[in-house]
């Protein structure tokens, strides 16, 4: 069994390696989700009808078709119409693109969520509309949905493992490879879901930290009162000096 393990132990490097590329693909899906699923739900709650289709065909679209299939779409189906592009490129188009639709159901039940007594009181005080959005709307709608928005980042992590059906070298395409090279079922998929679960929870912390910093404001440490303080107020105090006698 030591045996075993020290032969996976020298694909070590080639683990870091797909962790490091999974990393890239999530961030980088991950902000284009968000800049899809912001400008999806501000298109949803537009008084403009086109912009709502567009908004509600692409988010039933994305939401009721498997995951995969968008994959392969991209990947496959674009070079068709002389649209070619890498699988890191398609990888992150087409995760991006589907967790932009559920960002943007988010994103839109958090705005939602903010008292129109705030905004109609902004719009008396003529503070402009985008001025509006920017410092009464968006702080508090992201503060309604920030576990959410973690929640689907994890989602993309985990969904970067689909990538290895276009040959992207992420952890599942690296493991089923080494799996393939050593026999070793157990050690090697054991290797990778251990590192899933390592990042998943690093990511849950660091939304965690960041949320407390950005919604909580910090805790105002009390200042220490010297000895001299005290005796100075309990000697203009006259009703303690009484009591005290």
């Amino acid at each position: 069994m030591s045996y075993q393990w020290l032969t996976l132990w020298r694909y070590a490097d080639t683990f870091l390696e797909a962790a490091w590329l999974t990393l890239q693909v999530t961030l980088l899906a991950f902000v284009l989700a968000v800049a899809l699923g912001l400008l999806s739900a501000l298109a949803k709650s537009s008084p403009v009808a086109p912009l709502r289709w567009i908004s509600h065909c692409y988010v039933e679209f994305i939401r009721n078709t498997p995951v995969l299939l968008q994959i392969f779409i991209i990947f496959f189906g674009l070079p068709s119409l002389g649209i070619t592009m890498s699988a890191f490129t398609a990888g992150v188009l087409a995760l991006g693109i589907n967790v932009g639709a559920y960002l943007s159901e988010t994103f839109r039940a958090g705005i939602q969520s903010v008292p129109k007594g705030q905004l109609e009181a902004a719009y008396i005080l003529g503070i402009p509309r985008r001025q509006i959005f920017l410092s009464v709307v968006l702080p508090q709608a992201a503060r309604a949905v920030w576990p959410a928005i973690i929640n689907n980042l994890i989602q993309l992590l985990l969904g970067t493992s689909l990538l290895s059906a276009i040959a992207l070298p992420e952890l599942t395409g690296t493991a089923t490879v080494i799996n393939a090279r050593t026999l070793l079922y157990i050690q090697t998929f054991s290797v990778v879901a251990l590192v899933y679960l390592v990042l998943s929870n690093l990511f849950s912390w660091l939304g965690t930290v960041a949320g407390r910093r950005m919604f909580h404001p910090p805790l105002v440490t009390p200042v220490k009162k010297s000895a001299w303080w005290w005796a100075k107020k309990w000697l203009t105090n006259p009703v303690k000096r009484e009591n005290a006698l």
